[in-house]
């Protein structure tokens, strides 16, 4: 028996139904915003992910899949080299691909309005599977290429939780955090007094933490390790060191949400995980949540990763949220996933010799847009019913012998267990008057 690779799981039909909803309704939340859909391919160059991430990043270094071919393999194993056209990744994020796609498709000519792009789809990482954290994981995101403005992050946050509301968290289930990560003219400085910080304590410090002091030390804040933690609630706040035009953005995005009435929380330790991140972050987490992976949502501003990746200067702002996340999330709190298998009509024949006129039948009303089931596997008239009912079917037409040799069928309303018998040439306008 084969089984699902490790740390990877099938979405079963009633579960597929609502990650398709779940979609639906972020298209419908993000369109009133201006968003419409970008598809980028899973995998890139791998050079994207590293200019673009950045290659001291966990994401980077640690976690990402290498696409190989099996002539490429050969070439590898043989002592070659590969061209860096054919060094491709299973993406670990969907902001990169999204950034390339409308620098290499000039989506963003100079004067012209941002791009407001969202997309859905899975992600990959080679992570330590449990709960929540999957290496094959489905996320819905968005990004604005084009604006620097504060509004920009403000209304994405906004749109954000309003998506959260509608698909069924209250707002005692989750807590938005919010922090500046400052800009180039002043994260240097920063970035120097926590690696400071963080030599003063070395001694204490877990491996990890000790490689982060010289590569990235603002990646610290993430450590779980308790003692790096204590270290880090000591280390200075960004939010004390940002330059005026970042503390001016800052304060702009937390009046807007003040106006929209969100609630939120400032955390001057939140830093995200990835290196491109400028000025806004934010995260929304699982309130009074049990396990390790209480994040469902989060992102920032980027005005950086452009000319990362090779393209002209040009800010954005996005944020990625993790389905699964979500649906475990609102499982625990009483979420059922939709029936999945669902039909308006179930054409039952009483006899056999009816099967064949229950087959056009049911043809017929699945051309007029009614969703229609019948037997295949010669069940009896009652185990016919059985189905109907597991099918959830609002009718069932029911076929037999004397009817048809009178020109009729029988309709019954699988509700309220009424009955009528009408013209079997009207039957599929009946069904439709009743739909």
């Amino acid at each position: 028996m084969i089984n699902a690779p490790e740390g990877t799981r099938d979405l079963l039909p009633d579960e597929a139904a609502f990650w398709k909803e779940f979609q639906r309704i972020a298209a419908d939340e993000f369109g009133k915003y201006g968003y419409v859909a970008i598809d980028t391919p899973i995998i890139e160059q791998t050079e994207l992910f590293v200019r673009g991430i950045g290659e001291a990043t966990d994401v980077v270094s640690k976690e990402m899949f290498t696409a190989i071919s099996g002539e490429n393999l050969k070439t590898l194993l043989g002592g070659g080299h590969i061209k860096g056209k054919s060094r491709l990744s299973l993406r670990p994020e969907g902001t990169a691909g999204v950034v390339r796609a409308v620098l290499q498709h000039d989506l963003v000519p100079q004067g012209a309005a941002p791009a407001k792009l969202m997309y859905a789809g899975p992600m990959f990482r080679a992570e330590r599977p449990q709960k929540g954290r999957q290496r094959q994981f489905n996320q819905v995101g968005v990004e604005c290429l084009g604006a620097d403005d504060p509004t920009i992050d403000a209304e994405g946050i906004i749109m954000l939780m309003r998506f959260f509301e509608r698909v069924g968290f209250a707002a005692s289930d989750i807590t938005l955090l919010v922090n500046s990560m400052g800009c180039d003219q002043c994260r240097p400085a920063y970035r120097e007094l926590v690696r400071e910080h963080l030599q003063a304590h070395a001694d204490d410090l877990c491996e990890t933490c000790l490689s982060r002091m010289e590569l990235n030390p603002l990646r610290s804040f993430d450590c779980k390790n308790p003692d790096c933690a204590a270290i880090m609630e000591t280390a200075p706040r960004i939010t004390d060191h940002l330059c005026d035009e970042c503390r001016d953005h800052y304060s702009r995005v937390r009046r807007l949400l003040d106006g929209a009435e969100i609630a939120y929380r400032e955390d001057s330790r939140l830093v995200r995980g990835l290196d491109y991140y400028t000025r806004t972050v934010f995260e929304v987490q699982i309130a009074d949540n049990d396990h390790a992976q209480n994040a469902i949502g989060g992102g920032g501003r980027y005005d950086r990763l452009a000319e990362e990746v090779g393209g002209r200067a040009m800010p954005g702002f996005g944020f990625a949220l993790g389905y699964e996340r979500c649906a475990i999330a609102l499982a625990e709190r009483g979420l059922m996933f939709p029936t999945a298998r669902r039909c308006d009509v179930f054409v039952a024949c009483a006899t056999d010799d009816a099967r064949d006129a229950a087959f056009e039948l049911a043809q017929l009303c699945r051309d007029q847009a009614i969703s229609t089931e019948l037997d295949h596997q010669g069940r009896s008239l009652k185990s016919q019913f059985k189905l109907a009912d597991k099918l959830n079917a609002r009718f069932v037409v029911i076929l037999g012998s004397d009817e048809l040799s009178q020109g009729l069928v029988k309709i019954r309303n699988m509700v309220n267990h009424d009955e009528q018998l009408v013209d079997v040439q009207l039957a599929v306008a009946t069904l439709g008057s009743l739909m």
